[in-house]
């Protein structure tokens, strides 16, 4: 199964310029609020309809403006997953459930269809309630019940654990991979959970100002985010302004002291980054001058705040994260960081 997604659209003071094709599997869209995710979704569902583009799942044309096609919601066989869940408020899981099955007139196959989705996603004995008298979770599932039974080439997932509790929402995750192992479709997750997108999602397309800055296997996307942005969204605490000086070598004027990355310095350079638990007292390449400025404290980790010796004033603090298990009872006045750990950022 593949998709691909090539479309614009402009939606006045936004504009929408989407493009990643996916290989199977779940791809995340990962972004933060009002970055152009969730318009994304809706443009591959039928809900909304770029200016321009192309939407192709699995060979089947959906959308192509060129050539003047425009499949209605109904005839992409794709299965959406809203925020809210939006299921029918008056009706019970089960009529909520058999919406997904109304195209099917044999009664047997309806009714096999139901009571398969109903074991599937652990709805038994909930069959009569209605949405308010759900959980969360509970709701989650029969949304997924409803969009499963109707045999989807795709699902699209819009933020599906935004209306869960943060202490559900791990196993819930859990719960979800364990349910949509076995579907042979694509699977695209809207999140602005750089933790989510790590913890789901084979591939992920980073998104910001309605454009993607980066798409490909969600590790090699965290380890090489290329951009700024890309940066931040991934994670990346420790950002600062960097200047080539030779294809190996880099110069940060924050902290004064040149760096050597792993990979190979190209022009175009901006900055560079360090995620917070990438330094290492013990390093020895790279290393940095430092002082201890304050620390914060995690349930199972500290962030220490620390500045560079000379570094300039007004640039933000170094942000070092470690274990409680090993944090030093005397603050290191040195810090290192491995060449492959240096992240690179380009205009």
């Amino acid at each position: 199964m593949s998709l691909l997604v090539d479309i614009e659209k402009d939606y006045g003071g936004f504009h929408l310029c989407s493009r990643f094709e996916t290989n199977g599997g779940i791809t995340g869209l990962l972004g933060a609020s009002g970055c152009g995710k969730s318009q994304t979704l809706r443009c591959i569902a039928g809900v909304q309809t770029p200016d321009q583009g192309r939407i192709v799942l699995d060979g089947v044309t959906l959308y192509d403006s060129e050539q003047h096609i425009n499949l209605t919601p109904q005839q992409r066989g794709v299965g959406y997953l809203f925020q809210s869940y939006a299921l029918f408020p008056n009706m019970t899981v089960r009529a909520n459930i058999l919406t997904g099955l109304r195209r099917e007139k044999d009664a047997a196959k309806k009714q096999a269809a139901f009571e398969h989705a109903i074991h599937l996603l652990k709805l038994e004995g909930l069959e009569d309630r209605r949405p308010a008298q759900l959980s969360g979770g509970q709701a989650q599932r029969v949304a997924l019940a409803r969009m499963l039974v109707s045999r989807p080439k795709a699902l699209l997932l819009d933020e599906p654990f935004s209306a869960i509790d943060s202490h559900l929402r791990d196993q819930l995750q859990v719960d979800l991979l364990a349910l949509l192992a076995d579907f042979p479709g694509d699977m695209v997750i809207v999140t602005h959970s750089r933790d989510e997108a790590y913890h789901m999602c084979g591939q992920i397309a980073v998104m910001d100002a309605g454009r993607v800055l980066a798409h490909g296997p969600t590790k090699q996307v965290f380890a090489d985010p290329r951009t700024v942005q890309g940066g931040r969204l991934t994670g990346c605490k420790n950002i600062f302004p960097a200047r080539k000086v030779d294809d190996h070598t880099i110069f940060v004027p924050d902290w004064g002291v040149d760096l050597h990355p792993a990979r190979m310095v190209e022009d175009g350079l901006v900055a560079m980054g360090v995620r917070a638990h990438y330094f290492r007292p013990e390093e020895v390449r790279n290393p940095l001058a430092v002082h201890c400025v304050g620390k914060m404290e995690e349930p199972f980790e500290w962030i220490i705040r620390m500045r560079a010796e000379g570094q300039t004033a007004g640039s933000p603090d170094l942000w070092w994260r470690v274990s409680k298990e090993i944090v030093p009872e005397t603050m290191p006045t040195r810090l290192g960081v491995a060449p492959e750990q240096v992240l690179l950022f380009y205009e």
